[in-house]
């Protein structure tokens, strides 16, 4: 029962479940996307990076879709203090620089913040969220509030910012391509301009947990690559309704799918519930976390006590 646009699921299939015919689609694009990788990749050598006086960890992935950033943010940011998360704030109904939260205090809702920073917001009841189309907007301003340290949600893009660099990937990648071909946003080698290169059920784990599980959930999600819920699903779902990632919910027409399929409550990720906090309906959620190898949390705070050192 999915509802996603044909020309999302379209290229959700391309970029991450190509058939044989997607390949000779891939073939066919694959000229342009090789100019846009060229293109990006002259951008990234060429750039002039502005260093800041407090570490920035950037926190993304070479893909477009879901690589966990959000949970790692959540992870990462949860083990210091004075933390500032700046993030663009994909699916927001504002524009420029909003203040999500700040010292865990929420000063915004989630229709100006966006999913993905509300819910960093509410995960971190010590840290401050921003979003801001300028992220060095952003993080003049997080330093002037008394920023420790600042981490840049997909911020891998950012090429005029001196960063610690962290890539997410998952743990399998059938296109290599850059779009419009394939899901990556550049050459797969850039990955060599990144400090960490991590990679999913290797470097870290994703452990979910059903909070409010009920007898019969109707799964409801606005998420990319909704698929790769696949592994966490229990076995009593009795229906799916997928939307475009970041969408926002009527809860009218879920309560009538929900009466109709005889549901006793919506399973729904974090993201999603983020969205759902105003409707009356019961909602099962799935939570995510990150267990991460300690030898790459000790890397980056070996990154963090090196630069307020040489500072």
């Amino acid at each position: 029962m999915a509802n996603k646009s044909n020309f999302v699921s379209f290229f959700e299939r391309l970029f991450f479940k190509p058939n044989g015919f997607d390949w000779i689609l891939i073939f066919v694009l694959s000229p342009l996307s090789l100019i846009y990788m060229i293109f990006m990749f002259i951008r990234r050598v060429f750039s002039i990076k502005k260093n800041y006086s407090i570490p920035i960890i950037s926190v993304g992935n070479l893909t477009v879709g879901g690589s966990g950033k959000t949970p790692f943010v959540i992870a990462l940011a949860s083990r210091y203090d004075d933390v500032y998360i700046i993030s663009r704030g994909y699916g927001r109904k504002s524009q420029g620089l909003v203040e999500v939260s700040h010292n865990g205090k929420i000063l915004t809702d989630v229709f100006q913040s966006g999913d993905e920073p509300m819910l960093m917001a509410i995960s971190l009841p010590t840290s401050s969220v921003i979003v801001s189309e300028n992220r060095e907007l952003a993080i003049e301003l997080a330093i002037s509030n008394g920023a420790k340290v600042i981490i840049l949600d997909d911020g891998f893009n950012r090429v005029n910012i001196k960063k610690f660099e962290i890539l997410l990937f998952p743990e399998t990648i059938k296109n290599y391509m850059a779009f419009p071909a394939g899901p990556f946003r550049e050459f797969y080698f850039s990955k060599l301009f990144s400090h960490l290169n991590l990679y999913e059920n290797h470097d870290f784990k994703r452990l979910v947990t059903i909070k409010n599980k009920t007898e019969k959930m109707f799964l409801v999600t606005a998420i990319a690559n909704p698929d790769r819920l696949r592994a966490f699903l229990p076995l009593n779902i009795v229906g799916e309704f997928w939307l475009d990632d970041h969408a926002y919910f009527d809860e009218v027409l879920i309560k009538e799918k929900m009466l109709t399929l005889g549901a006793t409550s919506l399973l729904v990720t974090e993201k999603d519930e983020v969205k759902m906090m105003d409707f009356q309906l019961p909602l099962s959620v799935m939570q995510l976390k990150l267990q991460i190898k300690n030898k790459i949390l000790e890397k980056i705070d070996n990154y963090i006590g090196e630069y307020r050192d040489e500072k």
